[in-house]
């Protein structure tokens, strides 16, 4: 029964968002981590047609109703897998169902027109294959080196391939058999493998030199890149992977503030930077929310790490969870609000430099809508365009979208994952950008009407002549203007 359980706790940890599903195997103790794995990927793989199953049997309504996420898990493997491997209340709950289970899936096939238990998953938006990602694991540079690692690896029989040259070399390197690793061509400390390998009881991972971290989740403190010895702030920080990069990134100098609400996930969080070796962190059980920017503890604080609570979408298998559009778009607005209220708290304090804003979403809600709106709302800030030689880009819904970067399983070899870089305008950028007092119009949308008013200057209208005549771009909002005030002084505005 213990393999049921523990995936079940897994199953709800995903759905918490707390962390990937072989990291949550290989922290979960169980013993057989390839059975356990095994188990909870073919059960997200159906989890459709699992939900569907389990809700027309209303075998959860019953005064004995097992918890859903341990339901999937045992009808998975009555109906798809190898029989229920376990005794006592629980077997005997499911068998007493067992008729009316497999009805059901016999009336699901008919339903959906299908005669294969794989059309059937497909056919609810399920996947037929496994996921493949590679195996990323992040070399903690507070403990080892890149060097002292790819040694360690060759003495155990791989072969080291060198720096990869590209996202397609990175796919096939592991199709070939044979044991081999080559180091990620965007993280520097990202060594990658084949997909089944298993570091559970590898001593470069129990003694915390190898991180187990997904690539793309790697991206938000590579772009943060706080320099050694700063102030730094993991606004949404469990389960800790991200905080402990940081604390390399700064070499164990200067200070981590770490915040998360969940206590059991601070706990587990502590544990994993003590493995790490991370000194530098101050941990707080607290909403990031209510942290003072003007507090004395934070004026040195110049970098700000924004991963907060999403819908997980980008997650494989884990996309469905949202459920009807209704249901979707009320959570994605309640989503977006708040992470618009993190980042925005985020550039309040005053110090702040650099903030960097991340999720694991695909959705537009959760990005690109909610870069504009803090954009809109912090004019101090502008987009940094991050890691140029990443592929996938932000969606164009408005200018400099594409400087922030978007991943897939598909494009990316990673999970769905979206990163936004944040800098601090200086002094020159500040000019640049108006305010209401300065040019006299409410808001940009009334450029047109203002240009047309007889309010505008000879000396617009002569700009205007001037730039059609060298075939320039007819004078937009973004452009610069001249302006004669009453007081018959020229001042440079721009509007935006």
């Amino acid at each position: 029964m213990a393999l049921y359980q523990t995936a079940a706790g897994i199953l709800e940890k995903l759905q918490r968002k707390e962390g990937a599903v072989k990291t949550l195997v290989y922290d979960s103790g169980f013993k057989n981590v390839r059975q356990l794995y095994a188990l909870l990927i073919e059960t997200l793989r159906y989890d459709p047609v699992l939900e569907e199953i389990i809700s027309s049997s209303q075998m959860l309504r019953g005064p004995k109703k097992l918890p859903l996420n341990l339901a999937k898990v045992l009808v998975y493997d009555l109906l798809f897998g190898k029989g229920v491997q376990c005794g006592g209340r629980w077997k005997a709950t499911i068998f007493a169902n067992r008729a009316r289970l497999q009805a059901e899936l016999a009336k699901l096939k008919v339903k959906n027109k299908v005669s294969s238990n794989k059309e059937l998953v497909t056919s609810l938006g399920g996947t037929v294959a496994g996921p493949t990602i590679p195996r990323y694991a992040r070399v903690n540079t507070l403990k080892t080196s890149i060097s002292d690692v790819v040694a360690y690896f060759k003495r155990q029989g791989y072969t080291y391939l060198g720096k990869a040259r590209s996202i397609e070399e990175l796919g096939k390197f592991w199709q070939q058999p044979g044991k081999k690793f080559i180091q990620d061509l965007h993280v520097p400390d990202l060594l990658v493998f084949p997909p089944d390998t298993d570091f559970h009881e590898d001593y470069l991972y129990t003694a915390g030199h190898l991180i187990l971290q997904d690539k793309a989740s790697c991206l938000p403190a590579m772009l943060l890149s706080p320099p050694v010895g700063s102030s730094v702030i993991d606004a949404c920080a469990a389960p800790g992977n991200k905080t402990s990069q940081l604390a390399a990134l700064i070499k164990n100098r200067g200070k981590v503030f770490a915040f998360d609400l969940d206590t059991k996930r601070l706990a587990t969080m502590s544990t994993l930077l003590l493995r790490a070796g991370v000194t530098c962190h101050e941990l707080a059980n607290k909403d990031f929310l209510t942290v003072d920017p003007n507090d004395p503890k934070y004026q040195k604080v110049t970098h700000i790490l924004v991963d907060p609570s999403c819908s997980g979408s980008g997650i494989p298998d884990h996309g469905r969870a949202l459920g009807e559009e209704a249901e979707k778009t009320d959570r994605l607005k309640a989503l977006s609000g708040f992470q618009q209220r993190a980042v925005s708290h985020a550039l309040g304090f005053p110090s702040v430099q650099h903030v960097v804003y991340s999720t694991c979403s695909i959705y537009q809600q959760e990005n690109e809508d909610v870069v504009k709106s803090i954009l809109e709302q912090n004019p101090d800030f502008k987009l940094l365009n991050a890691l140029t030689s990443w592929p996938i880009r932000g969606l164009s819904t408005f200018p400099d979208a594409n400087y922030c970067l978007r991943a897939s399983q598909s494009e990316t070899l990673t999970t769905g994952f979206f990163v936004a870089a944040f800098q601090r305008r200086d002094k020159e950028d500040k000019l640049l950008v108006p305010t209401e007092a300065e040019t006299d119009i409410p808001n940009s949308e009334n450029v047109n009407e203002y240009l047309r008013s007889d309010e505008t200057t000879d000396s617009i209208k002569k700009l205007q002549s001037e730039q059609k005549r060298k075939k320039e771009l007819p004078l937009q909002d973004s452009d610069c203007l001249t302006k004669k005030t009453r007081k018959r002084k020229k001042r440079k505005i721009c509007l935006s």
